[in-house]
């Protein structure tokens, strides 16, 4: 007998049914019946296969609709008991599975509550697809945090890509949905299918806790364990707890990995290669530290990676995540430090990631004003929402902790501070106070400054700001962004027109040399040649000198060696 209404079935056959786990495996409809139930529009005929017994038969499941939704009914008294299905499909290949439907959450209220209030700072342990065996059955778990949506699904290849086999669990107010689905393992491609309560949207997305993506122009993500890889830089890592930046000399090599060299045939180096190479070169030229642009999975392979899809995923152009760990790792055991670009100030408006994630401005403002970046045509995160704080700052602790990155260069501070960065009059909104100052950004960099070096001990924060916002690199306590070093935009812009003029006419120019030290005192400076400067037809550092080959060489030489000095 069929206990189900009709409306029931069809929300669940056709994909938009908020509350699978309520209709979907072992449900008591009465104190004698046990109703077990499936979706498996692939299935012709399917079974259920009780485990619990010492020989299990199979007992052939009704299909109450064409759709492919089974029933069976059973009596007994019993609480649900161990089982799995046996499935004939349409091509008559006969495969077993054991159903998601019958599993508890593995996510608790507290790693819920702590989500909700933007303090969960190892969320990505939870959020987004993790290994896991539950009851002697190995499987992947997939939660993910999308509060405006009518239902989620997990879809992949394991279900043709159908966002009606996986709808998930949806956990209340907290906006997060989960589900075991076992059987799963690493290599796993799947996206999240989104249908949203707001005009009918639906959509595929790549998970934002994904910790690796496909090559472009594919995007899903793929389910690996980043937990197995054997590191070896112990000694450099306790280390690290007590090294003081303000008196360990730092010499940094900034390098974008997909331009630095080629292989024949202009393939990338991989990260191994890389490890080989880039590390060797480094060592040799006496840097200690390695600056990398950001390495977090993007879609353009022309860019210089700031617009980031994937913030839990380096990018898979050079290879896997213990790819990249081996290319840590052995720049550890060479003694250089990692730095890596993060980019929380933006990001990019591709259909498959952040933007409009559940079919509202989830991780950014509605409004334009707030939630757009004019100039680079980007999203701007929302940082007043505990979770956006909370995805942002553990993503800062993820790269510091699980890959043993050493210190983070924070991109474009200065367009989070200010709400009328790069904008006209009309074009933004000002705060409470009717200031043009950012509040929730402030507030956001403080934080996770003040979290970094809690949980981070030795690693470092250095900001890429470009105005005189002050005590950039002040403690927190003391009213400061609690950055650790500050780029010294000034002395750069300052210095490099300097040594491009020529050396006749350089007299006339030496206030641009002596003014850095009216304010050098002000922050913990780091004098740096950006890769901003080598860009849009700006030139070379060599081509910026004046005179013939011979004298930009020396001109360059005279640069470093002032920098250095």
């Amino acid at each position: 007998m069929n206990h189900l209404h009709p409306d029931a079935i069809t929300a669940i056959s056709n994909g938009y049914h908020g509350a699978p786990f309520d209709i979907l495996g072992a449900q008591r409809v009465d104190a004698d019946t046990l109703s077990i139930r499936a979706f498996r529009p692939t299935a012709k005929e399917l079974y259920l296969v009780d485990t619990s017994k010492k020989n299990p038969r199979r007992v052939a499941m009704e299909q109450v609709d064409d759709r492919g939704f089974f029933v069976i009914d059973l009596v007994t008294k019993l609480d649900p008991f161990p089982y799995h299905f046996v499935e004939i499909g349409y091509d008559n290949n006969e495969t077993e599975w054991y159903d998601p439907y019958a599993y508890e959450p593995l996510l608790t209220e507290y790693d819920l509550y702590l989500h909700g209030e933007g303090r969960n700072w190892e969320i990505y342990e939870k959020l987004g697809a993790h290994l896991r065996t539950v009851d002697g059955v190995t499987g992947v778990n997939f939660a993910v945090w999308a509060p405006n949506a009518m239902r989620v699904s997990v879809v992949g290849d394991f279900n043709n890509w159908d966002g009606r086999v996986h709808p998930m669990r949806n956990h209340g107010e907290s906006g997060v949905w989960e589900i075991f689905i076992p059987g799963l393992g690493e290599g796993e491609k799947y996206k999240y299918e989104i249908k949203s309560h707001h005009m009918g949207y639906q959509a595929e997305k790549t998970d934002p806790y994904g910790f690796y993506a496909e090559r472009r122009p594919n995007t899903s993500s793929i389910v690996v364990d980043i937990d197995q890889y054997e590191w070896n830089d112990d000694a450099w890592m306790e280390a690290r707890k007590e090294r003081n930046p303000f008196t360990t000399p730092m010499a940094t090599y900034e390098v974008h990995l997909g331009s630095w060299k080629r292989q024949k045939g202009n393939e990338w180096l991989t990260y191994r290669e890389l490890a080989k190479e880039l590390v060797g070169y480094v060592k040799e030229m006496g840097y200690t530290h390695i600056e990398l642009l950001p390495i977090a999975e993007h879609p353009f392979d022309g860019s210089w990676g700031y617009q980031v899809t994937g913030y839990y995923a380096p990018t898979s152009r050079f290879g896997t995540p213990e790819d990249f760990m081996y290319f840590v790792d052995q720049c550890h055991q060479n003694g250089i430090g990692i730095i890596l670009d993060w980019v929380p100030a933006h990001f990019p408006k591709d259909g498959h990631a952040l933007s409009y994630f559940d079919g509202t401005h989830l991780y950014s403002h509605a409004d334009p004003r707030k939630g757009e970046h004019p100039d680079w045509g980007t999203y701007i995160f929302n940082y007043g929402r505990n979770e956006v704080r909370n995805f942002l700052i553990a993503n800062a602790l993820f790269w510091l902790k699980k890959y043993h990155i050493d210190g983070l260069r924070v991109d474009a501070v200065s367009s989070m501070v200010y709400l009328d960065f790069s904008r006209e009059e009309g074009q933004w909104i000002p705060n409470e106070y009717g200031g043009n100052e950012n509040l929730d950004a402030v507030r956001f960099l403080q934080e996770a400054n003040h979290v970094i070096h809690d949980h981070a001990p030795g690693a470092v924060t250095i900001a890429e700001e470009s105005t005189a916002w002050p005590m950039v690199s002040r403690p927190t306590y003391l009213g400061g962004l609690g950055f650790t070093l500050k780029w010294n935009m000034g002395w750069m812009h300052d210095t490099l027109w300097y040594f491009s003029k020529d050396p006749v006419y350089r007299k006339y120019e030496h206030n641009k040399l002596t003014f850095s030290m009216m304010y050098a005192y002000t922050e913990n400076f780091v004098l740096s040649l950006s890769h901003d400067e080598v860009v849009h037809g700006k030139g070379s550092l060599i081509g910026k000198m004046p005179g013939d080959w011979w004298q930009k060489f020396a001109q360059l030489r005279l640069l470093f060696g002032y920098q250095y000095t």
